[in-house]
């Protein structure tokens, strides 16, 4: 999928060029805006990984009540408790305006709410494509009528650790192969930032993402990938 450029700064447009692949995997028009949610062959023909160790879960900022905690035995004043976490709150909201948009114009009237992260929850996304009829335009609403929603997301998205983000992609792309989806590619490094894996030509997928085996093996492979990760390849 899965699943524009931006300006803001070296490290957010390379993420923002990985997130390419998320755009040109629903539909071709989004690759000429440049742009982080078909055949049935699956035939083998991927470049493959000896060993890769299982990725643990992200672990993201402090909760809310480990926070109170902290401020509460250095003698400060508790947090008071927020609907979002402390520092992203332009990334949810930028979030928020995206999936308003998919329900107002995208043709989704009943797309989910982000997580408190920011990231959209891609269980409930998926969820909802893999309905009949309703996956063509998940990731950017029909005809892409979101793209500028979701090119403002990728501007405002937290950096990210890109050697985790390699590591998760890695593991989820072997357990991809592992399970079945054999042209599943590998993630790269490329100038020191993690650009993901998935079909090897987005503008002509030759995965079939609506296929059981497909759908089967990535609800399988899904632990492998970090917050927000689960959109990108």
């Amino acid at each position: 999928m899965s699943f524009p450029t931006t300006t803001a700064t070296t490290t957010r447009a390379t993420t923002a060029t990985a997130r390419l692949r998320l755009a040109a995997f629903v539909a071709v028009p989004v690759l000429a805006l440049s742009v982080a949610c078909v055949g049935g062959d699956e035939t083998t023909g991927t470049k493959s990984h000896d060993a890769i160790a299982d990725v643990p879960a992200a672990t993201d900022t402090p909760t809310t009540a480990t926070t109170a905690t902290t401020a509460t035995t250095s003698g400060s004043t508790p947090a008071t408790p927020s609907a979002q976490p402390a520092g992203k709150s332009a990334f949810y909201d930028a979030q928020m305006t995206f999936v308003r948009c998919m329900r107002a114009k995208g043709g989704y009237k009943d797309y989910p709410d982000p997580k408190l992260s920011g990231h959209l929850d891609w269980s409930k996304v998926n969820e909802l494509g893999s309905q009949p009829g309703r996956n063509q335009g998940i990731k950017a609403g029909r005809n892409n009528v979101c793209v500028d929603e979701l090119q403002a997301v990728m501007a405002v998205e937290p950096e990210r650790d890109q050697q985790k983000s390699y590591e998760s992609m890695l593991a989820h792309a072997q357990c991809m192969r592992d399970n079945g989806v054999s042209r599943f590619t590998n993630p790269v490094m490329s100038g020191g930032n993690a650009m993901p894996g998935g079909d090897p030509n987005p503008a002509s997928p030759v995965i079939d993402t609506d296929s059981p085996a497909y759908k089967q093996a990535r609800e399988a492979c899904a632990p492998k990938l970090l917050d927000g990760l689960d959109g990108m390849q």
